[in-house]
């Protein structure tokens, strides 16, 4: 019986059977690389999910306002709750790779490794259900559909999730070797926000621009101040990024436009950036149109707020994840990533981690990034994220 080994045998026990379970994570990850689905509606997947967990005595709850599902395991005594996380959906742009598993839509892709986060949680699922009699506590699965910009894990929350004691969750990283883990205390990923500005002008004959507005030259100063806003306003020690992503105006060469439309994105590592961000873009676009008796309006549509790694649980996660793969494993990321993750909403509500888990493959220098349409993963490193969803588990709920 495991409860009988010491607590590092115990790792290693789950490691190898993480690896004598792997063909099954492996195919699982596959069928649904190969039909990826969007947003919040990823019924396709709910139900490979829901097939692979069957056999398991897990009670089983699927939301409403989404394709998620909730599957919780219940311990053979009383004790503390904890949360393992994986993301469902995919990415709309097409796949540019040679696997024989890849997308069958030709504008679909799981370019993020949602597909691995998934596989890997209903594999960890079955290793820890094998041991529902030792362990003291609650363990709650969280399929999460529409992470990419659908805040699909604040609608979970909002629509009834259990409370717990801690949260857990990784994300895939291709630019880290398999058989590391990447991790940092504290803000570990930023904030987004998504911003709109019209700036409204007077249009007319380019021949007559004295008889006009001009909105173009207008836009274009805004889009100049808006990057001196963030190199002089904003601490370097309390870093944001502010990108100009697009900027559309007029329709032929001799006609002056009458608006201008741009659109970007406001990334934060700190509440207090993030506010100092929202208040300053509207500011800054407004002022500048009426100092040429322009227009602007700002719309900013809120995203997800910054991810924060709870610091006791971080070093806690950090010590089980050398434990399992070795001290030396472990990567001390020196800066957060501007990168975002609807997970920071669940540890808004409870305290937690998201570790990095490498997945570059072997012998690949140069390996295309989350979001890529040529992005890969070694699926060998799966087995190490199924094995530390359920060793993260089991030492959490040992105390």
């Amino acid at each position: 019986m495991s409860e009988d080994l010491d607590p590092q045998t115990r790792l290693q026990v789950l490691l190898e059977e993480a690896k004598h379970l792997h063909p099954r994570v492996v195919d699982l990850r596959r069928r649904i690389h190969e039909d990826p689905e969007l947003g919040l509606e990823t019924p396709a997947t709910r139900t490979k999910i829901l097939d692979d967990l069957a056999d398991l005595d897990l009670g089983i709850a699927l939301h409403a306002k989404t394709s998620g599902i909730v599957a919780t395991l219940r311990g053979g005594r009383p004790g503390k709750r904890l949360l393992l996380r994986g993301d469902m959906d995919a990415l709309p742009i097409p796949e540019e790779t040679d696997l024989p598993f890849r997308s069958r839509h030709a504008d679909r892709m799981h370019a993020c490794g949602h597909d691995a986060h998934v596989a890997m949680l209903a594999g960890a699922a079955r290793l820890l259900c094998a041991r529902r009699d030792e362990l003291a506590g609650e363990i709650v699965f969280m399929f999460q559909p529409g992470e990419e910009s659908y805040g699909g894990a604040e609608i979970m929350l909002a629509e009834g999730m259990p409370t717990v004691d801690a949260a857990f969750a990784m994300h895939v990283a291709p630019q880290i070797p398999t058989g590391m883990v990447g991790t940092k205390p504290g803000a570990i990923m930023a904030s987004f926000d998504d911003f709109e500005i019209e700036v409204r002008g007077r249009g007319g004959h380019a021949s007559m621009p004295h008889d006009c507005i001009d909105p173009i030259p207008i836009a274009c100063e805004i889009v100049q101040a808006l990057q001196s806003f963030v190199t002089r306003q904003i601490p370097a020690t309390d870093p944001g990024v502010l990108t100009i992503a697009q900027f559309h105006a007029g329709t032929t060469n001799n006609v002056i436009a009458d608006r201008v439309a741009l659109s970007g994105t406001m990334r934060a590592l700190s509440d207090k950036t993030r506010a100092s961000m929202i208040e300053g873009v509207p500011r800054i676009a407004e002022g500048i149109a009426r100092t040429h008796n322009a227009e602007a309006r700002v719309e900013i549509s809120g995203g997800y707020p910054v991810l924060v790694n709870d610091l006791d649980f971080e070093s806690f996660a950090r010590g089980v994840a050398g434990e399992l793969l070795g001290e030396h494993t472990i990567i001390a990321l020196p800066t957060a990533i501007m990168g975002t993750e609807d997970f920071s909403y669940v540890l808004g509500r409870a305290p937690g981690v998201m570790l990095l888990l490498g997945v570059r493959p072997p012998g690949m220098e140069n390996p295309a990034p989350c979001h890529s349409s040529q992005m890969m993963l070694d699926e060998e490193a799966m087995v190490l994220g199924t094995a530390l969803h359920a060793s993260v588990a089991t030492r959490f709920l040992a105390g």
